[in-house]
């Protein structure tokens, strides 16, 4: 069936909404609400019908609910203002008020021969999650596995750099000897995580590894031993540590991919890995290489969110470093971000990014918010993480800020962004005046990256703060190293404080520490 309206055609069967002749883009969540509307516009649908029908009654915020009508509203060229075709009835739902045809769709005409159709731009890898072996010989233990599989099954797909098969395929290999290599043909998949579980006593051992089946090769491999004190909360602990250290272990594989194919056949997704490869290595001429990589990959696909993303994050991460001037580079990071988030509402790394250019740009509330929304969309994105921490410190809430870079530390242990996470740890634990604590962080994160600008800027203001004449003299010269632009003029103008105390107890350690 298809619905005809103004001059638009919902089509059921081929799932797709055109206007004027021109296809539509819509998310697949999306076009199941607008369908389900149109569907029932003799009626108010209830929020509870929108739940049962569309998240299979789910728990959902009324915020993503109404991000949904917003998304279905922009498609048709409707807002919440003038409701012309979507209105919002209150206290009671929802009603498709539009005038509407229905028409029997017409079988498509057998398609012309032509070339062959272009590869998709963005080659995004496969992953599936097997099922977890019980070791422990106790079929009544098979839950514990099955369940820290299906959580990091559930998570994964949070991640949306990479494409999750369901359980009910991953799952089918339960208790079968399979090479992995069979299995990844079988389903389709670039990517294998496996493991194990032996349960004695109170007490749990959880093995896991992830698997290139392409070329047989173990990418990362961990093992967990934990008390059974609370079921539930070993396995969301361990679910999210696994997880964590997944995601950056793709990136790394898929960048080495990447760099084995000539250059000519580079398509989005392969800058993207390389660009990300360089964003890590927070450097001057890495910042530089990965904003050029990321331009490549959204000339070739201009609706390319996750690349948007990390080029809005690009840009204000040099910033924060004083690599780039806010004033040139601000514009167009706020395009690239708000692009990302209507490309893909549902991606936490589009929240991010639009939360980094609130954040640089002065506007703490906003950032705040689209990092929390990052959070709720993917509670184990430890850089959303260890940026709200950021945020929370300039917003002026030392203590959650620390509280928000440890759990960014826990989360992703390996990360490549850790030193950044214990500098801001201890950019928090200064505004709290807690300086020797500031300062043993640090050189926490100088330890784990020596070149690390913020790190040096917090040895250098909590060094002066104590009176510490040489470690201020040694980490100023460092940071004049890392940002020779530095001054207090710089630091007055450059980094958004909502507080005038907090901008003025960190220049006073800087003026302490012998910076003009």
């Amino acid at each position: 069936m298809r619905f005809l309206f103004e001059n638009n055609v919902l089509d059921g069967d081929l799932r797709e909404l055109t206007c004027g002749g021109a296809a539509v883009p819509l998310q697949p969540q999306v076009f199941d609400l607008l369908l389900f509307l149109v569907a029932q516009r003799a009626r108010v649908v209830s929020k509870d019908d929108l739940i049962s029908q569309i998240w299979s009654n789910r728990i959902v915020s009324d915020s993503a609910l109404n991000s949904r009508i917003n998304a279905a509203r922009k498609a048709l060229g409707d807002d919440g203002a003038t409701q012309r075709l979507i209105k919002t009835i209150p206290r009671k739902g929802f009603r498709f008020v539009g005038d509407v045809r229905e028409d029997v769709a017409a079988p498509p005409p057998p398609p012309e021969p032509g070339p062959a159709p272009a590869r998709a731009m963005t080659d995004r890898p496969a992953i599936a999650v097997l099922a977890f072996e019980n070791m422990s010989g106790d079929p009544a233990q098979e839950y514990f596995g099955d369940g820290i599989s299906e959580d990091i099954l559930t998570a994964l797909s949070k991640q949306r750099w990479f494409m999750v098969i369901a359980r009910n395929s991953s799952f089918t290999y339960k208790g079968r000897a399979v090479h992995i290599r069979q299995i990844a043909e079988e389903l389709g998949v670039r990517y294998i995580v496996e493991g194990s579980v032996r349960k004695v006593d109170n007490r749990v051992r959880i093995t896991a590894q992830l698997n290139d089946a392409t070329s047989g090769s173990h990418l990362w491999a961990e093992r967990y031993d934990r008390e059974l004190v609370d079921v539930f909360a070993v396995q969301d602990e361990i679910t999210n540590a696994i997880v964590a250290a997944i995601e950056p272990q793709i990136h790394a594989a898929e960048n080495f991919r990447s760099h084995r194919k000539p250059p000519a056949s580079l398509d989005a997704w392969d800058l993207l890995m390389r660009a990300l490869s360089h964003y890590w290595r927070v450097t001057r001429h890495d910042h530089e290489a990965a904003k050029v990589l990321l331009e490549r990959a959204i000339a070739i696909d201009p609706n390319y969110g996750q690349a948007l993303s990390v080029l809005a994050v690009n840009h204000m991460f040099g910033v924060h470093l004083g690599w780039a001037e806010l004033a040139m580079v601000a514009p167009a990071a706020e395009a690239a971000a708000l692009n990302a988030v209507r490309s893909d509402h549902e991606d936490a790394w589009a929240h991010a990014a639009l939360g980094c250019v609130c954040f640089s740009t002065r506007r703490l509330a906003g950032a705040l918010s689209e990092f929390e929304q990052a959070l709720a969309l993917n509670p184990n994105f430890s850089l959303a993480q260890g940026y709200y921490a950021l945020a929370l410190s300039y917003a002026g809430r030392s203590r959650d800020s620390f509280d928000a870079a440890q759990k960014a530390i826990r989360l992703s242990p390996r990360d490549p962004s850790l030193a950044i996470y214990y500098g801001i740890a201890g950019y928090a634990r200064f505004t709290e005046r807690h300086y020797d604590e500031a300062i043993a962080l640090a050189r926490e994160a100088i330890r784990h990256r020596g070149d690390l600008t913020g790190a040096y800027r917090v040895l250098a203001v909590s060094a002066g703060m104590t009176g510490d004449e040489t470690l201020a003299e040694t980490a100023l010269g460092e940071l004049r190293r890392t940002q020779p632009n530095i001054s207090l003029h710089w630091i007055a103008t450059q980094l958004p404080w909502v507080n005038d105390a907090d901008r003025e107890h960190y220049l006073e350690g800087f003026r302490r520490a012998g910076l003009g």
